[in-house]
């Protein structure tokens, strides 16, 4: 509570933790190391927490610190500390995606073999400007102009011409290639059910560029798998990701997750919590003198450890 007694956050609704098909799941919380944790880490952290214990299974903490300007030491450490004051006991080391670029390596290559990559040589300002410029992008589950395809189609001899003379890159998954070579998809949600894939809501995402090695999509997904992650408990704000690491799991012949896709905690005006919108920290609120039990207080109406579904419900 903030110091007229008011809540400090708005929760919408209330999630509910799966216990599943009574099976033991792994869950994880993985945070990037860019900033203090906030309230909605603190949400998401207990909620994989909480789905981890109920059922029995494994929690695991992983710091995804791929890109080097904008992760901090300081704030890997903060995050172990932050969690461990709040009371969440997770298993095993924390995994740290700096260390595993090796696996990310070796998924890129994969995929180059299949032929559903492709070398992008445009730059953000480029992509901006071609999308300014293409009054009939395609627009993604946001309203957001999503790349044109602009390099999709370049002659091999170009791209190779223009690799060798040192021109920077990133390399993009060709989803309607890719999409020909798996057939359709399918994904479970414990919210929403059964999710026919559409990886195409995303365009051609990038999977790599030169300063950072490996995307959110290409990591996250090679991560889960590599870890057994059986659960992937995260916000809402994620659901359409979750089209594209779907095609990928196909692609790389990765087993499949199920998915929980809990609420988003907002602040007083019922924005959502971000660290770039200066959303208050788990480090100011301890500073002031608020405990582990007040911050699950101010939770409470959203992080209820209550069954959502069983295997009875399909679930």
């Amino acid at each position: 509570m903030s110091a007229g007694g008011e809540p400090i956050v708005a929760l919408r609704g209330p999630d509910f933790v799966p216990l599943l098909d009574g099976r033991p799941h792994v869950t994880r919380f993985a945070p990037s190391p860019t900033g203090y944790l906030h309230l909605g880490h603190a949400y998401a952290a207990r909620f994989a927490h909480d789905a981890a214990r109920l059922t029995g299974g494994r929690f695991l903490v992983r710091l995804e610190d791929l890109d080097p300007q904008r992760c901090r030491p300081e704030f890997a450490g903060a995050i172990v500390e932050d969690l461990r004051w709040l009371g969440l006991r997770f298993d095993g080391v924390v995994v740290r995606q700096s260390e595993r670029m090796a696996l990310y390596r070796q998924a890129l290559d994969r995929l180059r073999g299949l032929g559903v990559l492709y070398p992008c040589f445009c730059t953000r300002k480029q992509v901006r400007e071609e999308i300014a410029e293409a009054g009939a992008a395609p627009h993604g589950p946001s309203g957001e102009r999503l790349y044109p395809g602009t390099c999709r189609h370049l002659p091999e001899t170009e791209r190779t011409a223009r690799i060798a003379r040192g021109e920077p890159y990133a390399w993009r998954l060709d989803v309607a290639r890719a999409l020909d070579l798996t057939g359709p998809l399918t994904w479970y949600d414990c919210r929403a059910g059964w999710v026919e894939a559409d990886p195409g809501v995303l365009g051609d995402v990038v999977l790599a560029r030169k300063d950072v090695p490996a995307s959110y999509h290409l990591a996250v997904t090679v991560d889960d798998a590599a870890q057994g992650v059986t659960l992937v408990t995260r916000g809402e704000d994620l659901f359409h990701a979750t089209h594209v690491h779907r095609l990928l799991q196909a692609l790389l012949g990765l087993p499949v997750p199920r998915w929980y896709h809990h609420n988003l905690i907002g602040d007083r005006d019922g924005r959502r919590m971000a660290k770039r919108t200066g959303a208050l920290t788990l480090r100011h609120l301890r500073a002031r003198g608020t405990t582990p039990t007040q911050i699950w207080r101010m939770l409470e109406p959203a992080a209820a450890a209550t069954p959502a579904c069983t295997g009875s419900a399909g679930c």
